[in-house]
């Protein structure tokens, strides 16, 4: 492919290796765990490289190299490593850096079990972590480092409140210091937001959502650089992670359509957000793209689109719980970034520490992609049940 490519163009043809197998467009499933070798020469040649071609079974097969290399190059980055969700994707990344003793600068907007693993695991193997405000200029975080701080975080924006972190300043900030930097950029994903161009050491995504697209699979990727992804992928080795084959396939299948849903379910949501924000009974609409984001300077910097997720405020004291029971076109569950929409009712109390809870109750919409004219009825009636 060239430098002219476009993501829809790179994505109908990025990992695909048609003339290996027989004219078949996509890649087959392989399932095993044994490789063999035709002498015990090949087999310690092929051990020189057992994270770039199929050497047993739990470091990969050429599906999962397909599918790695493809995210590493919409990434712009050298190399990726998959995982079986995003959440172990996050751990992957923290332990690829973090060691007793050391400390972690946490961004209070977190993805819960990212914060349940700081809490827990870390602080049990003698990691300190301090959530720091998000939404703050780089310089904010400056006193919060400690000479054994090793790690910062960010989600941006945050997958509850949808605040954005300052990635350039605090990539720059962190790596003056000899700290590394870490982003949750799932909700982006690498059309909108590349955070190793603006200097980030290592990308997560949970593949769950938005590249798998269709809730029926688990997965999860960290992209790295040349000198931080050999540390993720020892990590990965280290903890037996391994993406399974079936999921590897969907994962590709999902890939060659991200651009035409993402489009798709950003503009909905984009819509929904300015109507919603005319709305009396919404306090605010917590989305990056509205020109009223505290933030949104940043997102026009940094990115260059928005996916279908985002937030509301009701008004204070109405019943959130009694609106999203109303919504008929709208899944109440966990998970984001399928083709169905969904609704969620936020509880923020114990996700945040460092943060003022909003005034009234937070809902959050996935944007499916069903018709934006239904998705605005439904809403509408539900409104009417407040």
């Amino acid at each position: 492919m060239t430098a002219t490519d476009t993501p829809a163009t790179r994505l109908a043809h990025i990992a695909r290796d048609s003339g290996r197998y027989d004219g078949l467009v996509n890649l087959p499933v392989q399932r095993g765990s044994s490789v063999l070798f035709p002498n015990a020469a090949a087999l310690k040649a092929a051990g020189a490289h057992w994270d770039s071609a199929p050497y047993y079974g739990r470091h990969g097969t050429t599906p999962t190299f397909a599918f790695e290399n493809a995210l590493a190059e919409l990434h712009d980055g050298y190399r990726a490593v998959v995982t079986c969700s995003g959440v172990s994707a996050i751990t992957v990344a923290l332990t690829a850096f973090l060691e007793s003793g050391d400390h972690l600068l946490m961004t209070d907007a977190v993805y819960g079990p990212t914060r349940s693993f700081c809490d827990g695991m870390l602080r049990k193997f003698g990691v300190e972590t301090t959530y720091y405000p998000p939404g703050q200029p780089a310089a904010a975080l400056e006193p919060l480092i400690r000479p054994n701080t090793k790690v910062i975080y960010l989600e941006s924006p945050g997958s509850l409140t949808f605040e954005l972190e300052d990635q350039r300043g605090i990539a720059a900030l962190a790596r003056a210091r000899g700290i590394k930097t870490l982003a949750d950029n799932t909700w982006a994903t690498p059309l909108f937001c590349k955070p190793l161009s603006l200097g980030i050491d290592g990308v997560i995504e949970s593949i769950t959502k938005y590249i798998g697209g269709h809730s029926d699979l688990l997965m999860g990727v960290v992209v790295g650089t040349k000198d931080t992804y050999p540390l993720f992928k020892k990590s990965a080795a280290l903890l037996g992670q391994y993406a399974a084959p079936d999921d590897m396939y969907m994962a590709l299948r999902g890939l060659r359509t991200l651009s035409l849903r993402l489009e798709r379910q950003g503009k909905t949501a984009l819509k929904l957000a300015e109507w919603l924000a005319q709305q009396p009974a919404i306090a605010r609409v917590l989305h990056p793209g509205l020109s009223t984001h505290p933030q949104n300077a940043w997102f026009n910097r940094d990115f260059s689109g928005a996916s279908g997720l985002f937030s509301i405020e009701v008004q204070s004291g109405l019943n959130s719980a009694k609106f999203v029971d109303a919504l008929r076109l709208f899944g109440i569950g966990y998970s984001w970034g399928g083709f169905e929409s969904l609704a969620l009712p936020v509880a923020l109390q114990g996700q945040r520490t460092r943060s003022a809870l909003p005034a009234g109750d937070i809902v959050r919409f996935s944007i499916g992609l069903e018709d934006a004219g239904d998705l605005q009825s439904d809403i509408a009636q539900a409104l009417g049940k407040l």
